[in-house]
């Protein structure tokens, strides 16, 4: 049934493939009193093809991951309805619950949490999830937190395997997996084709200021691996809230060569804080990028 509701999103109605890629819009970039309609109507509107659904550290995101069977079912009939899916899931809820932490507890919340988006995404017909790439964040970082991350890697690998699921590491704002190349350490480590690189230029490109890396040559590092990347403009320093095309991010340079390798996926990555005008900042943000995508 999922799968017959999403083919729908990527013919035309001659049945013709369409265009060669897709384009996603963060939640976060909506306000959050928004319904889930709204959310998805929005986004159609001013011309995405998907939504990334937000589960990040706080309760009331983490609830959706114990959403009834009723309500998951509510989803999909307005996603049939609407005629745009939720496409893929940041799941930063890991910020709080760490795979590698030095806690039991936490621990094991933090795979409690990776198994049961796992399922949500399955639900829902969300083919990606984006991972946090770090061991810990509220804690100090150890060879055993290090190895601990590593060893619940492997066991989360294995659940999306069962659900057909793809996990992908976002490149952080730390020094821990901030660049394509240290995410690949683990990709490698994992080895397994439902684990990859799920990049954020903004992220990328403060790396490469801070410690003198190639941000296109670090990109090509996850050729076959890479499954989505995030759009996201940024300033030395700051890594988010950069209205896009006022930072220093070269979108031109970092989409062709994320296309060089294979990337299709692609999600502007931006934040609703009270603007008035945030509707007209995801128009913008789409258009600068779509006429870079359009040309290829």
């Amino acid at each position: 049934m999922y799968d017959a509701i999403f083919l729908k999103f990527l013919y035309d109605k001659k049945g013709e493939y369409m265009k060669a890629y897709q384009i996603g819009l963060y939640e976060k970039a909506m306000p959050g009193d928004l319904t889930w309609r709204e959310k998805l109507e929005t986004a159609k509107e001013l011309g995405y093809d998907f939504v990334e659904l937000s589960v990040d550290e706080t309760d009331a995101k983490l609830a959706r991951l114990d959403m009834s069977r009723a309500e998951r079912l509510e989803i999909l009939k307005l996603i049939n309805e609407v005629g745009i899916p939720f496409g893929s899931m940041c799941l930063s809820g890991h910020r709080k619950y760490p795979l590698g932490s030095s806690d039991a507890k936490t621990e094991a919340r933090g795979m409690e949490i990776m198994e049961k988006a796992i399922k949500l995404a399955a639900d829902l017909g969300i083919r990606i999830i984006q991972l946090a790439g770090y061991d810990v964040y509220y804690e100090t970082s150890t060879p055993e937190t290090v190895a601990r991350f590593a060893e619940n890697l492997k066991k989360a690998a294995m659940m999306a395997a069962r659900a057909g699921v793809v996990l992908g590491f976002e490149t952080m704002e730390t020094e821990f997996m901030n660049t394509v190349g240290k995410s690949m350490k683990y990709v490698d480590l994992v080895n397994s084709p439902y684990l990859g690189v799920y990049p954020d230029s903004g992220n990328l490109k403060n790396a490469a200021v801070t410690y003198g890396t190639d941000v296109y040559e670090d990109i090509r590092l996850g050729a076959g691996h890479t499954v989505a990347m995030h759009l996201k403009e940024t300033v030395p320093g700051k890594f988010r809230e950069i209205h896009f095309g006022t930072g220093h991010v070269d979108f031109k340079t970092t989409i062709d060569t994320a296309w060089e390798i294979g990337v299709r996926r692609f999600v502007t990555e931006m934040w609703y804080v009270g603007q008035d005008n945030w509707r007209a900042d995801i128009q913008e943000a789409h258009d600068m990028m779509a006429a870079i995508l359009d040309k290829k």
